[in-house]
Protein backbone atom coordinates (compact mmCIF):
# COMPACT_ATOMS: atom_id res chain seq x y z
CA UNK A 1 0.00 0.00 0.00
CA UNK A 2 1.29 3.32 -0.66
CA UNK A 3 1.94 5.34 1.98
CA UNK A 4 0.61 9.42 1.91
CA UNK A 5 1.16 12.13 4.44
CA UNK A 6 -1.29 14.77 5.57
CA UNK A 7 0.65 18.07 5.67
CA UNK A 8 0.53 19.92 9.48
CA UNK A 9 -2.80 21.92 9.27
CA UNK A 10 -4.75 19.10 8.74
CA UNK A 11 -8.41 18.94 5.93
CA UNK A 12 -10.43 22.48 5.92
CA UNK A 13 -13.48 23.39 4.00
CA UNK A 14 -11.19 24.71 0.84
CA UNK A 15 -10.16 20.94 0.70
CA UNK A 16 -6.80 18.84 0.11
CA UNK A 17 -4.51 18.31 -2.90
CA UNK A 18 -2.23 15.90 -3.42
CA UNK A 19 1.31 17.17 -4.21
CA UNK A 20 4.25 14.49 -4.12
CA UNK A 21 2.87 11.93 -1.74
CA UNK A 22 1.60 14.97 0.38
CA UNK A 23 -2.22 15.84 1.14
CA UNK A 24 -1.64 20.16 1.41
CA UNK A 25 -4.64 22.35 2.16
CA UNK A 26 -5.75 23.98 -1.13
CA UNK A 27 -4.80 27.66 0.14
CA UNK A 28 -0.84 26.14 0.78
CA UNK A 29 -0.39 23.82 -2.26
CA UNK A 30 2.22 25.22 -3.96
CA UNK A 31 5.29 23.95 -6.68
CA UNK A 32 8.31 25.71 -7.58
CA UNK A 33 8.58 28.51 -10.05
CA UNK A 34 11.45 26.67 -11.39
CA UNK A 35 8.72 23.59 -12.96
CA UNK A 36 9.05 23.22 -16.30
CA UNK A 37 5.15 22.77 -16.17
CA UNK A 38 4.92 26.45 -15.31
CA UNK A 39 7.90 27.67 -17.21
CA UNK A 40 7.12 25.63 -20.54
CA UNK A 41 4.14 23.43 -20.39
CA UNK A 42 6.57 20.56 -19.74
CA UNK A 43 3.92 17.84 -18.68
CA UNK A 44 1.13 15.43 -19.48
CA UNK A 45 -2.64 15.52 -17.51
CA UNK A 46 -6.09 13.53 -17.39
CA UNK A 47 -9.34 14.87 -16.31
CA UNK A 48 -11.07 12.52 -14.74
CA UNK A 49 -14.66 12.31 -12.78
CA UNK A 50 -16.07 10.10 -9.80
CA UNK A 51 -19.74 9.80 -9.81
CA UNK A 52 -21.41 8.00 -7.15
CA UNK A 53 -18.51 7.10 -5.28
CA UNK A 54 -16.73 5.52 -7.94
CA UNK A 55 -13.76 6.91 -10.05
CA UNK A 56 -15.10 6.33 -13.72
CA UNK A 57 -12.95 4.70 -16.06
CA UNK A 58 -9.97 5.32 -13.99
CA UNK A 59 -7.84 2.47 -15.76
CA UNK A 60 -8.44 3.79 -19.43
CA UNK A 61 -7.70 7.32 -17.86
CA UNK A 62 -4.16 6.24 -16.24
CA UNK A 63 -2.96 3.96 -19.33
CA UNK A 64 -4.06 7.24 -21.42
CA UNK A 65 -1.77 9.03 -19.16
CA UNK A 66 0.92 6.71 -19.05
CA UNK A 67 1.26 6.66 -22.71
CA UNK A 68 1.08 10.44 -22.94
CA UNK A 69 4.27 10.23 -20.89
CA UNK A 70 5.87 7.70 -22.49
CA UNK A 71 5.74 9.63 -26.04
CA UNK A 72 7.00 12.61 -24.45
CA UNK A 73 9.96 10.98 -22.92
CA UNK A 74 8.39 11.66 -19.62
CA UNK A 75 9.14 9.50 -16.21
CA UNK A 76 5.83 9.33 -14.33
CA UNK A 77 7.62 8.72 -10.28
CA UNK A 78 4.89 6.70 -9.34
CA UNK A 79 3.90 2.94 -10.16
CA UNK A 80 0.62 2.33 -12.22
CA UNK A 81 -0.99 1.21 -8.80
CA UNK A 82 0.43 3.69 -6.72
CA UNK A 83 -0.85 6.20 -8.78
CA UNK A 84 -4.53 4.49 -9.13
CA UNK A 85 -4.23 4.68 -4.68
CA UNK A 86 -3.69 8.24 -4.87
CA UNK A 87 -6.38 9.19 -7.36
CA UNK A 88 -9.06 7.52 -5.30
CA UNK A 89 -7.24 8.83 -1.84
CA UNK A 90 -7.57 12.16 -3.08
CA UNK A 91 -11.44 11.84 -3.42
CA UNK A 92 -11.67 9.64 -0.03
CA UNK A 93 -9.49 12.45 1.42
CA UNK A 94 -12.05 15.57 0.44
CA UNK A 95 -15.24 13.15 0.95
CA UNK A 96 -16.59 13.37 -2.47
CA UNK A 97 -18.79 11.48 -4.33
CA UNK A 98 -19.60 12.81 -7.93
CA UNK A 99 -16.26 14.81 -8.51
CA UNK A 100 -13.72 16.58 -11.57
CA UNK A 101 -10.24 15.11 -10.62
CA UNK A 102 -7.08 16.77 -12.37
CA UNK A 103 -4.33 15.01 -12.43
CA UNK A 104 -0.84 16.37 -13.72
CA UNK A 105 2.40 15.22 -14.08
CA UNK A 106 5.23 17.76 -14.67
CA UNK A 107 8.27 16.81 -15.88
CA UNK A 108 9.74 18.71 -12.60
CA UNK A 109 11.94 21.17 -11.75
CA UNK A 110 15.43 22.18 -12.60
CA UNK A 111 16.62 26.14 -13.29
CA UNK A 112 15.98 27.70 -16.67
CA UNK A 113 17.21 26.55 -19.99
CA UNK A 114 14.70 23.83 -22.58
CA UNK A 115 16.87 21.20 -22.14
CA UNK A 116 14.97 18.45 -20.06
CA UNK A 117 17.85 16.36 -18.93
CA UNK A 118 18.95 17.56 -15.68
CA UNK A 119 15.03 17.01 -14.43
CA UNK A 120 16.11 13.78 -11.78
CA UNK A 121 12.24 13.21 -10.84
CA UNK A 122 8.41 14.37 -11.79
CA UNK A 123 5.72 16.59 -9.91
CA UNK A 124 2.57 14.92 -9.26
CA UNK A 125 -0.70 17.16 -8.39
CA UNK A 126 -3.97 15.34 -7.62
CA UNK A 127 -6.87 17.71 -7.62
CA UNK A 128 -10.77 16.88 -6.88
CA UNK A 129 -13.10 19.43 -6.73
CA UNK A 130 -16.54 20.27 -8.84
CA UNK A 131 -16.67 21.66 -12.04
CA UNK A 132 -19.20 23.47 -14.53
CA UNK A 133 -18.25 24.00 -18.07
CA UNK A 134 -21.24 25.40 -19.26
CA UNK A 135 -24.33 27.23 -17.48
CA UNK A 136 -26.72 24.53 -16.42
CA UNK A 137 -29.62 25.74 -18.80
CA UNK A 138 -27.63 25.01 -22.00
CA UNK A 139 -27.83 21.23 -21.47
CA UNK A 140 -31.64 21.88 -21.27
CA UNK A 141 -31.57 23.90 -24.17
CA UNK A 142 -28.45 23.02 -26.10
CA UNK A 143 -26.07 25.56 -26.90
CA UNK A 144 -24.50 28.11 -29.79
CA UNK A 145 -21.51 27.08 -31.18
CA UNK A 146 -18.46 28.68 -34.16
CA UNK A 147 -15.97 27.15 -36.03
CA UNK A 148 -12.71 28.99 -35.36
CA UNK A 149 -9.82 30.09 -37.06
CA UNK A 150 -7.27 28.51 -35.16
CA UNK A 151 -6.38 25.25 -36.48
CA UNK A 152 -5.97 21.96 -34.49
CA UNK A 153 -2.51 20.83 -34.56
CA UNK A 154 -1.44 18.63 -36.75
CA UNK A 155 0.18 15.36 -36.17
CA UNK A 156 3.67 16.10 -37.07
CA UNK A 157 3.96 18.88 -35.01
CA UNK A 158 1.70 17.48 -32.02
CA UNK A 159 0.22 13.95 -31.58
CA UNK A 160 -3.28 14.97 -30.60
CA UNK A 161 -3.53 12.09 -28.50
CA UNK A 162 -0.96 13.71 -26.14
CA UNK A 163 -2.81 15.21 -23.47
CA UNK A 164 0.05 17.71 -23.08
CA UNK A 165 -0.18 20.91 -20.56
CA UNK A 166 0.29 23.06 -23.24
CA UNK A 167 -3.33 24.04 -24.50
CA UNK A 168 -2.00 27.39 -25.74
CA UNK A 169 -4.40 26.68 -29.56
CA UNK A 170 -7.35 25.54 -27.44
CA UNK A 171 -7.44 28.64 -25.54
CA UNK A 172 -7.33 30.91 -28.62
CA UNK A 173 -9.87 28.87 -29.93
CA UNK A 174 -12.58 29.44 -27.15
CA UNK A 175 -11.72 33.42 -27.18
CA UNK A 176 -12.28 33.09 -30.80
CA UNK A 177 -15.38 31.46 -29.62
CA UNK A 178 -16.48 33.97 -27.07
CA UNK A 179 -15.36 36.97 -29.08
CA UNK A 180 -18.29 36.06 -31.59
CA UNK A 181 -20.71 35.09 -28.68
CA UNK A 182 -20.65 31.69 -28.76
CA UNK A 183 -20.21 29.28 -25.89
CA UNK A 184 -18.19 26.79 -27.81
CA UNK A 185 -15.59 26.85 -30.18
CA UNK A 186 -15.63 23.91 -33.06
CA UNK A 187 -11.63 23.28 -34.49
CA UNK A 188 -10.97 22.43 -38.09
CA UNK A 189 -7.63 20.71 -39.22
CA UNK A 190 -5.23 22.50 -41.93
CA UNK A 191 -7.22 20.56 -44.55
CA UNK A 192 -10.67 22.11 -43.32
CA UNK A 193 -12.14 18.33 -41.96
CA UNK A 194 -13.26 18.77 -38.50
CA UNK A 195 -11.53 17.53 -35.52
CA UNK A 196 -13.19 18.38 -32.65
CA UNK A 197 -14.62 21.72 -30.22
CA UNK A 198 -12.08 23.19 -28.08
CA UNK A 199 -12.12 20.51 -25.02
CA UNK A 200 -14.59 18.20 -26.75
CA UNK A 201 -15.03 15.80 -29.29
CA UNK A 202 -18.27 16.19 -31.90
CA UNK A 203 -20.88 13.93 -32.79
CA UNK A 204 -23.32 14.54 -35.24
CA UNK A 205 -26.26 12.52 -36.51
CA UNK A 206 -28.38 12.54 -39.80
CA UNK A 207 -30.81 10.21 -40.61
CA UNK A 208 -30.54 8.01 -37.76
CA UNK A 209 -26.80 7.45 -38.43
CA UNK A 210 -24.45 8.79 -35.52
CA UNK A 211 -21.19 9.95 -36.86
CA UNK A 212 -17.72 11.14 -35.46
CA UNK A 213 -14.87 12.73 -36.70
CA UNK A 214 -11.83 10.22 -37.17
CA UNK A 215 -9.04 10.80 -34.77
CA UNK A 216 -6.65 10.40 -37.38
CA UNK A 217 -7.76 14.41 -38.35
CA UNK A 218 -6.24 15.60 -35.25
CA UNK A 219 -8.79 14.31 -32.76
CA UNK A 220 -7.97 13.46 -29.27
CA UNK A 221 -9.27 9.76 -28.87
CA UNK A 222 -11.73 11.38 -26.20
CA UNK A 223 -12.43 8.16 -23.22
CA UNK A 224 -16.37 9.78 -23.11
CA UNK A 225 -16.46 9.62 -26.97
CA UNK A 226 -15.45 6.04 -27.06
CA UNK A 227 -17.54 5.15 -24.24
CA UNK A 228 -20.17 7.30 -26.60
CA UNK A 229 -20.08 4.81 -29.26
CA UNK A 230 -20.18 1.57 -27.22
CA UNK A 231 -23.49 2.83 -25.23
CA UNK A 232 -24.96 4.20 -29.40
CA UNK A 233 -23.85 0.69 -30.50
CA UNK A 234 -24.94 -1.58 -27.84
CA UNK A 235 -27.90 0.18 -25.95
CA UNK A 236 -29.47 1.98 -28.70
CA UNK A 237 -28.33 -0.26 -31.61
CA UNK A 238 -27.14 2.52 -33.62
CA UNK A 239 -24.78 2.47 -36.47
CA UNK A 240 -21.61 4.64 -35.55
CA UNK A 241 -19.49 6.00 -38.76
CA UNK A 242 -16.05 7.68 -38.02
CA UNK A 243 -14.86 9.53 -41.23
CA UNK A 244 -13.81 12.66 -42.71
CA UNK A 245 -16.63 15.14 -42.03
CA UNK A 246 -16.05 19.09 -43.01
CA UNK A 247 -18.39 21.94 -42.12
CA UNK A 248 -21.34 21.73 -44.08
CA UNK A 249 -22.11 17.66 -42.63
CA UNK A 250 -22.74 19.67 -39.35
CA UNK A 251 -24.64 22.67 -41.17
CA UNK A 252 -27.05 20.00 -42.63
CA UNK A 253 -27.49 17.39 -39.41
CA UNK A 254 -30.09 16.59 -37.89
CA UNK A 255 -28.57 16.44 -34.15
CA UNK A 256 -25.52 18.03 -33.52
CA UNK A 257 -23.70 17.26 -29.71
CA UNK A 258 -20.13 17.29 -27.83
CA UNK A 259 -18.72 15.01 -25.28
CA UNK A 260 -15.91 15.30 -22.79
CA UNK A 261 -15.22 14.27 -19.20
CA UNK A 262 -15.67 17.57 -18.09
CA UNK A 263 -18.55 19.03 -20.49
CA UNK A 264 -20.04 14.95 -20.29
CA UNK A 265 -22.92 15.84 -22.96
CA UNK A 266 -24.43 18.77 -24.42
CA UNK A 267 -26.54 19.57 -27.70
CA UNK A 268 -25.15 21.83 -30.41
CA UNK A 269 -28.37 23.52 -31.42
CA UNK A 270 -26.23 26.26 -33.86
CA UNK A 271 -22.97 26.70 -35.43
CA UNK A 272 -21.87 30.27 -37.61
CA UNK A 273 -25.80 30.96 -37.23
CA UNK A 274 -26.75 27.72 -38.68
CA UNK A 275 -29.82 26.50 -36.92
CA UNK A 276 -29.32 22.55 -36.12
CA UNK A 277 -32.22 20.34 -37.16
CA UNK A 278 -35.31 22.21 -35.45
CA UNK A 279 -33.01 24.39 -33.21
CA UNK A 280 -33.55 22.27 -29.96
CA UNK A 281 -31.56 19.07 -28.35
CA UNK A 282 -32.62 16.51 -30.21
CA UNK A 283 -34.01 12.70 -29.27
CA UNK A 284 -30.89 10.56 -29.80
CA UNK A 285 -29.05 13.28 -27.82
CA UNK A 286 -31.18 12.81 -25.43
CA UNK A 287 -31.33 9.04 -25.39
CA UNK A 288 -27.66 9.14 -25.49
CA UNK A 289 -27.29 11.60 -22.20
CA UNK A 290 -29.65 9.39 -20.41
CA UNK A 291 -28.33 6.11 -20.76
CA UNK A 292 -24.62 7.78 -20.33
CA UNK A 293 -25.39 9.18 -17.23
CA UNK A 294 -27.34 5.89 -15.66
CA UNK A 295 -23.87 3.95 -16.52
CA UNK A 296 -21.52 5.95 -15.30
CA UNK A 297 -23.73 6.23 -12.13
CA UNK A 298 -23.83 2.74 -12.01
CA UNK A 299 -20.53 2.05 -10.95
CA UNK A 300 -19.75 -1.10 -13.26
CA UNK A 301 -17.51 0.70 -15.18
CA UNK A 302 -15.75 2.76 -12.28
CA UNK A 303 -12.95 2.17 -9.36
CA UNK A 304 -14.79 2.29 -5.58
CA UNK A 305 -13.50 4.92 -3.81
CA UNK A 306 -15.06 4.04 -0.59
CA UNK A 307 -15.53 -0.11 -0.89
CA UNK A 308 -18.55 -1.69 -1.05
Amino acid sequence: MYNFTLKKGGKNKMGLVYINGEFIPTENAKISVFDRGLLYGDGVFEGIRSYNGSVFKLKEHLERLYASAKAVWLNIPLSFKEMEEAVLETVRVNNLRDSYIRLIVTRGAYGLGIDPWECKEGTVIIIADKIKVFPEEFYQTGLNAVTVATRRSPTDVLDPRIKSLNYMSNILARIEARIAGAAEGIMLNHQGYVTEATVDNIFFVKNGILFTPSVTLGALPGITRATVIELAKKELGLEVVEGFFTRYDLYNADEVFLTGTAVEIISVIKIDERIIGNGKPGEITQKIRKIFHEYANSGVAGSLVYGK
